[in-house]
């Protein structure tokens, strides 16, 4: 292809790639992307960029920063951004769904299982409980090497941790966010980086009717997002909890997550467990269970969901927590340049990415670790798998396996 055929073809991508080839896209995709959201985003580099050439490789990485910054799943926000420029709203959808749909079946077929046999007397989930330890840990050193430099911001993070396990409330962990970002207003300066490429306009715009940048008001969708999170909670109470206070727990949840899908569970810990929909050990063993699927790790609502109300719970809960990452890239996108380069938020994003590093370092004691190492042999097989993961490099899915199995140790030698 020479490089007018190119630029030509990435030129029209907008307008010419149909729905189905997006879904089928995806899907193949969410069949086969192991390994959490930085492997995803080189397996889209791949698909997308290399293999489809739908986008081009600047565009990609400007999306690929814009999803970094936003809170919600990064690796599904790039495939929604990716959807929205190659189909409009019906390619965002498609591509979310055929990412999404491979993870959100397995953790409700296992869901299904987990359902059917007393969770208290089954080493091997035990053994996935212990699993979770060690990916928990894993994330919080890579996320606590990158997001947690200097004492200020270590400072940042203990505090952040101190506080989620002294005041465990939902209140609690918003307002330390808030707290965060108020402190990287004040202390911090905007981090240096390179200029960025700018978000390429979309021809054709006018012509496709389902193009979100044929919309006046990108900010229509950031208004639905605030509108959601503000009025959720008050249909929760007047319709006296089911499903709707369901899908306020999970859209919460998806809105406030910073730095990395592992955020997700404290979060959604306190949102299912203190309510009594989802039992302590249950939870665990499914997030240790979402380690061995490909696709999002934010699919573990998929699973909580259908704990919590079988088939419609998981449609509910799937949903509700990836609606404000959609809604996010379609509102966002179009401002994405000039939010970027916005000091205030640079400064207040430093602290938060501090803040989330702490309150993860506090869900991996409480309720991972309290919940799980109970004996010299469950510690043993967890630094086993940490060494796994963080030394060797395995898959998460084998990992996940080996925790498994070891589970089965005790049982078998005594």
């Amino acid at each position: 292809m020479t490089e007018k055929t190119a630029q030509e073809k990435y030129a029209n991508a907008s307008s010419q790639v149909p729905v189905r080839d997006i879904f089928t896209a995806s899907l193949k995709l969410g069949l086969t992307s192991f390994g959490g959201p930085v492997a995803h985003l080189g397996y889209f580099h791949q698909e997308y960029v290399v293999r489809r050439q739908w986008i081009e490789d600047k565009a990609y990485a400007d999306l690929v920063a814009l999803c970094q910054f936003l809170p919600g799943p990064a690796s599904s926000q790039v495939g929604i951004g990716i959807g929205l420029r190659c189909g409009g709203l019906l390619g965002a959808i498609a591509a979310w769904l055929g990412f999404t749909l491979p993870s959100a079946l397995l953790l409700g077929l296992f869901a299904m299982v987990v359902q059917t046999m007393n969770i208290g007397e089954t080493f091997w989930l035990h053994g996935l409980k212990l699993t979770a330890v060690a990916i928990v840990a894993q994330a919080v050193w890579g996320m606590g090497i990158k997001l947690v430099s200097g004492r200020s911001k270590a400072a940042i993070a203990i505090g952040a941790a101190s506080l989620t396990l002294l005041w465990p409330s939902k209140l609690g962990q918003v307002a330390i966010i808030a707290a965060a970002a108020l402190l990287g207003l004040i202390m911090y300066r905007p981090e240096k980086s390179e200029a960025a490429p700018k978000l390429y306009p979309l021809p054709h715009a006018a012509a496709n009717k389902h193009n979100f940048n044929s919309h006046r008001h990108p900010l229509v969708y950031i208004g639905i997002y605030f509108a959601l999170l503000l009025l959720l909670p008050l249909l929760g109470r007047w319709s006296n909890g089911g499903w709707v206070s369901l899908a306020d727990s999970f859209y919460r949840a998806g809105s406030l997550v910073f730095g990395g899908g592992h955020v997700v569970l404290p979060l959604l810990q306190e949102e299912v467990v203190p309510s009594g929909w989802v039992g302590l050990s249950d939870f665990i063993a499914g997030y240790s269970a979402a380690q061995a699927v490909p696709g999002p790790l934010f699919t573990f609502a998929s699973y909580l969901g259908a704990i919590y109300g079988g088939i419609p719970g998981l449609v509910v809960a799937t949903t509700a927590i990836f609606l404000p990452a959609f809604l996010l890239v379609a509102g966002i996108l179009p401002l994405w340049d000039r939010l970027r380069s916005n000091a205030a938020v640079q400064r207040a994003l430093q602290g938060i990415h501090a803040a989330v590093v702490g309150i993860l370092l506090a869900a991996l004691y409480d309720p991972i670790w309290t919940s799980a190492v109970f004996t010299p042999f469950d510690f043993v097989l967890v630094l086993c798998l940490f060494s796994m993961l963080h030394v060797w490099k395995l898959p998460p899915w084998c990992v996940v396996i080996s925790g498994a199995a070891g589970g089965l140790l005790p049982e078998l030698l005594l």
